[in-house]
């Protein structure tokens, strides 16, 4: 498939200059705005790309990280999304986690939050790369906003080049780049459906799976409504202000907005999409959320190597049998194997989740060793999550093979455990982890956020989850926090709870 998926979007955006695009602190962007700061980036990116070339992406605001990724893409160029920071130790959170990667990049954008982080990292180089930025931020520092060409030029691209690479969080190991082609953006951005009149609420990081949703809501001629990151009271806000028709959580952030006391008078009516995705659902929290949003709420089961798997339509959430599932599979073949033997296991048996797919990534980026432990040589991506199927053909899953915790003989899968946890009255978040003490014996523990006035008591709650699973499964120590620590895509950060 030739052409380049941001060339199909501009097209698009250009049949309307003057509507709204994006919303950026409470600030519209004209769709024209919006080519025009593209096409000034791109054309100052394009004087200094010769070739196969790289543009890091270091930014804070969303905006421009959609410009910055827009006009890398459309000069041919991989745009790899870098994410950071630790105020401390600037260096600790990017996610690139090895300075050989960032000397792979021909240019890296940054913004005044990054400047000095950016620096550092050049500044550990032989050859740097070269810092270009949508302001004026320094003599060292590219302004792409400072030209006024605003002439779209752009040619077809090899769809089988990566057009962005996008780390992983890093939860179950060193993070990884997931290289995805330039071919499979324009698949989604030509497969998927987006109504005309959508309005997107952005909360998750737009190098993740939200960044395609705002691509699938600009080409269908809709808006995005860009937030820096998820505030349950300022969401509310935002679907009531804008009307907004689509938005995506994760079940943590999902469980904060019905937990909040403005969810019952805030106006939701425009709402038809709420997606929630990331990590595990508790069935008890998804029937209350039926109760307070209606028939609007979509699970997607994914990962950022292969995008979606399964989906739980709405309808399918009226059905309380179907609340502990991840739904069916949407895109392409999805099969549960045994881990050792890759062979494929019969309808209730619990194994690996493996998919094919034709939006599956073309790979780790610079790394064949790690892609070819996923990847095998049919195209099957083996996806380190544990499921089993129904006769029906839904999914459920037991989580991450990782996570998997070995304690007093049996295996124990955290999700079952944080599923109890959240069927108590008295619990609003759970998450459950191993931790290992000093004679190498591991055991099950937890940290809860209780309801509001809640008087529960950490031997209640493991007596609780005795009765409901077996005392096998119960924690050995429960914790109490205000709020769980969540990592950048809103799911529970095991690392800091460990």
């Amino acid at each position: 498939m030739g052409g380049n998926y941001v060339s199909d979007l501009m097209e698009v955006l250009a049949r309307d200059p003057a509507r709204t695009a994006l919303w950026w602190q409470e600030n519209a962007i004209s769709a024209g705005a919006l080519i025009a700061r593209i096409c000034r980036a791109a054309n100052g990116m394009r004087a200094r790309v010769r070739g196969p070339a790289a543009v890091g992406l270091l930014t804070t605001n969303p905006a421009d990280t959609i410009v910055l990724r827009y006009a890398a893409n459309l000069v041919g160029a991989t745009a790899v999304h870098l994410q950071t920071a630790n105020a401390v130790d600037p260096l600790d959170r990017i996610d690139v986690g090895a300075l050989q990667d960032t000397a792979r990049l021909t240019l890296l954008a940054v913004d005044a939050d990054h400047l000095a982080t950016a620096r550092t990292l050049c500044g550990k180089l032989a050859e740097p790369p070269t810092l270009v930025a949508l302001d004026a931020l320094g003599d060292d520092v590219l302004d792409l906003s400072a030209g006024h060409d605003t002439r779209i030029v752009v040619g077809d691209v090899d769809p089988g080049r990566p057009a962005t690479v996008t780390y992983t969080s890093g939860t179950t190991g060193a993070p990884k780049g997931v290289a995805m082609s330039f071919g499979v953006r324009r698949m989604v951005l030509r497969g998927l459906p987006a109504d005309p009149d959508t309005v997107y609420l952005s909360t998750l990081p737009l190098s993740h799976s939200s960044g395609a949703i705002a691509d699938l809501a600009l080409v269908a001629g809709g808006s995005v409504v860009l937030h820096p990151g998820f505030d349950a009271t300022a969401a509310l806000a935002a679907v009531a202000r804008y009307g907004v028709t689509r938005m995506a959580v994760s079940p943590p952030q999902l469980y904060a907005l019905l937990a909040h006391p403005d969810v019952g008078t805030t106006d939701l009516t425009s709402l038809r999409t709420l997606t929630y995705a990331g990590c595990p659902s508790a069935p008890a929290r998804l029937a209350e959320a039926v109760r307070v949003f209606g028939d609007v709420l979509v699970q997607a089961y994914g990962t950022s190597e292969v995008g979606p798997i399964t989906e739980l339509a709405p309808a399918d959430h009226r059905d309380a049998r179907l609340l502990g599932t991840a739904g069916r599979p949407v895109v392409g073949e999805v099969e549960v194997r045994d881990p050792r033997s890759a062979k494929r296991l019969p309808v209730g048996e619990v194994g690996e989740v493996w998919v094919h797919s034709p939006l599956v990534m073309l790979g780790y980026w610079h790394d064949p060793e790690l892609t070819a432990s996923v990847l095998d040589s049919d195209g099957w991506l083996r996806t380190g999550d544990l499921g089993r199927f129904d006769e029906r053909g839904y999914l459920t899953l037991s989580g991450r093979m990782s996570d998997v915790i070995k304690t007093r003989g049996i295996r124990v899968h955290p999700v079952a455990v944080e599923n109890a946890l959240l069927a108590h009255p008295d619990v609003r978040q759970a998450a459950v982890f191993g931790v290992t003490d000093e004679n190498r014996v591991e055991h099950t523990c937890a940290v809860v956020v209780p309801r509001s006035g809640s008087g529960v008591t950490s031997n209640e709650l493991i007596h609780h989850v005795g009765e409901a699973l077996s005392p096998s499964h119960a924690p050995a120590d429960i914790r109490f926090r205000a709020e769980l620590p969540l990592d950048r895509a809103g799911k529970p950060d095991r690392k800091v709870l460990r």
